[in-house]
């Protein structure tokens, strides 16, 4: 504590005339002359104004460089040009006495602390330690610790008990690749870091614990986005005994929103019951499965009307329409949209208007000239409307039409309410899905789900027409989590996953504790994991996950500032079995 009275926010005019000790470091000078200048003194908390009156004083400050660390011990006094911009404006510290605790060696800082923001990512994320000095930046940390206080706080006063769950366990097929720790005992065999705590509290729920919760850290060797960091990341993992997706939704209704309220940067956040929206339902009204329900606009059908217009990327395919109204962009502006549109979904946009006088111009409009009534029927278009169209495969269609949807109001004022979180639970997922990749059949969403209609919907409906008690929390458009109810049954879980090619001894060998412990008698259960960091970013109105993470990989996931992923020595090789093999160049 270097026996410090106050911090750096903390004087008021009530303490004019008292001798405190303040400790921070040393933001900046503004000198005036060899005995006399104005010392900023930032802490954690705040910032306060050291005047420095005396050329003895001055020389110790001169001596050191900003961000040195020091003690200052002097009176308080009410300043003469008060500064409404900061919190202790009102008073400034008359030193006496001036000590340096922690000298900063370097005459030049990578960046200037306030303005770090403005450095290149890797720089910052270097020197991250400066950065976080950043009242701006740290801020967001001090968000985030509050937000994840009060989800505790709140998952407890639901009766949900925090239990910690292994971080070295084994591999899954949770859907991403694992991070691989080898064994040192063990020649040849490897740990995994968990993706998600997924089996663990499904063991919980079937040893008789009711509720549980964990802030969890959750590890994927993924690529990074805007919304997901590489390597790992934190959700707020929760299962319920004895519970439906009703019971989950609940919860969650009740959990949320006052934390949404209290902190966000938007006042205004949707009051329970969250709409319930059908997966296909989604994918026909809003062209995703992460809706923005602030969005004012529809996705519509427009095959029927369009595909036999004679416009030759139509034939044949399905059309889907974006149409809005008492729209007043300018073909400039429509033209860029539409190009952002095919960076984001790799597809060509088609548009035409009907402008104020109820004349079809722009775009594909002569293709639709002959059409005129019955498309404007078909659309309920109204003078003064644009359309945006896409078209393809149903799947690519829809796509295409939610990313128009999404940039069409962020392009254009009077489409989106932008002050407010909307939240939406996206349900009835398909329980399995062709693989865009293997072309094969797969599960779709979570192969612990229990399919709708239980074994008798896998003995007698076709595949793709089976639903799961599968559902997503979106908010504005991300996907803060995915859940289930999960398929407790052993029997049901083994003819779930003979549908995609395993069978039972490959459901036992991969999943061996929880086949086990499900054929001791299991309870129904479900449960959820809302992802912290995604959601502590939308609270905090940040376009980069990274900014609210203490110390984040960057794009590569690579960590600059502790130079990992590294290299290690022979010896460390060696004692978990491990030899790097050198990929042969061909000559």
């Amino acid at each position: 504590m270097q026996g410090r009275t106050h911090h750096c926010n903390q004087l008021r005019l009530e303490n004019v005339g008292e001798e405190v000790t303040l400790v921070g470091w040393y933001d900046n000078l503004r000198k005036v002359s060899k005995n006399l200048g104005f010392l900023i003194l930032r802490d954690f908390y705040g910032k306060t104004q050291i005047v420095v009156e005396t050329e003895e004083i001055m020389e110790q400050i001169d001596a050191v460089n900003n961000e040195s660390t020091l003690e200052i011990v002097g009176t308080v006094r009410e300043r003469s040009a008060k500064n409404p911009k900061m919190e202790t404006g009102d008073i400034e510290i008359v030193p006496s006495k001036v000590t340096v605790l922690g000298k900063c060696q370097y005459n030049e800082l990578p960046f200037q602390i306030d303005h770090s923001k403005e450095a290149d990512e890797n720089t910052r994320l270097k020197y991250r330690y400066l950065d976080l000095r950043n009242p701006a930046v740290k801020s967001k940390i001090v968000l985030r610790s509050k937000i994840v206080a009060d989800l505790r706080a709140a998952m407890i006063g639901h009766d949900f008990m925090e239990i910690t769950t292994p971080i070295l366990t084994c591999s899954s097929p949770e859907g991403a690749r694992d991070y691989l720790v080898p064994s040192r005992n063990h020649p040849g065999k490897f740990y995994a870091l968990p993706q998600a705590p997924q089996q663990f509290k499904q063991l919980l729920m079937a040893s008789g614990f009711d509720r549980y919760f964990q802030i969890a850290p959750c590890f994927r060797d993924e690529d990074a986005r805007a919304d997901r960091s590489p390597g790992e990341f934190y959700q707020l993992d929760m299962e319920m005994a004895f519970a439906s997706q009703e019971d989950v939704f609940a919860i969650l209704e009740d959990v949320l929103p006052p934390i949404f309220a209290k902190y966000g940067i938007y006042h205004e956040a949707s009051k329970p019951p969250f709409k319930r929206i059908p997966y296909l339902e989604a994918m026909e009204k809003y062209g995703s499965d992460k809706p923005d329900l602030r969005i004012d606009l529809l996705v519509q059908d427009a095959t029927a009307a369009l595909a036999d217009c004679g416009f030759e990327p139509f034939a044949g395919r399905t059309v889907k329409a974006v149409v809005a109204d008492h729209f007043t962009g300018t073909r400039k502006q429509i033209d860029k949209m539409c190009a952002d549109i095919e960076v984001v979904s790799a597809q060509k946009t088609y548009w035409f208007r009907l402008d104020e006088n109820g004349e079809l111009v722009g775009g594909i409009s002569k293709f639709v000239q002959e059409k005129k009534a019955a498309v404007i029927e078909a659309l309920g278009l109204k003078n003064g409307s644009f359309v945006a169209l896409a078209a393809g495969d149903l799947k690519t269609a829809q796509k295409t039409s939610g990313v128009i949807r999404k940039t069409l109001a962020n392009t254009f004022d009077g489409y989106m309410n932008k002050d407010s979180y909307e939240f939406c639970w996206i349900v009835d997922f398909p329980m399995y899905e062709i693989g865009e990749e293997s072309g094969e059949l797969e599960f779709c969403h979570n192969p612990f789900s229990m399919p709708q209609g239980g074994a008798q919907a896998l003995a007698t409906k076709e595949p793709l027409d089976i639903l799961a008690y599968q559902y997503d929390l979106v908010c504005n458009g991300v996907e803060l989590s995915s859940g289930a109810v999960r398929n407790h049954d052993p029997e049901i879980m083994i003819k779930a996953f003979e549908i995609v090619g395993l069978g039972e001894e490959d459901v036992k060998a991969k999943f061996p504790a929880m086949y086990n412990a499900f054929c001791y008698g299991a309870p129904p259960h479900a449960g959820i994991a809302p992802g912290v960091d995604r959601m502590v970013m939308l609270i905090a109105g940040e376009e980069s996950i990274r900014e609210i993470i203490p110390f984040p990989m960057n794009k590569t996931a690579q960590d600059v500032m502790m130079g990992a992923p590294a290299a290690v020595d022979e010896r460390q090789l060696s004692d978990v079995h491990i030899r790097i093999v050198e990929e042969k160049k061909e000559s």
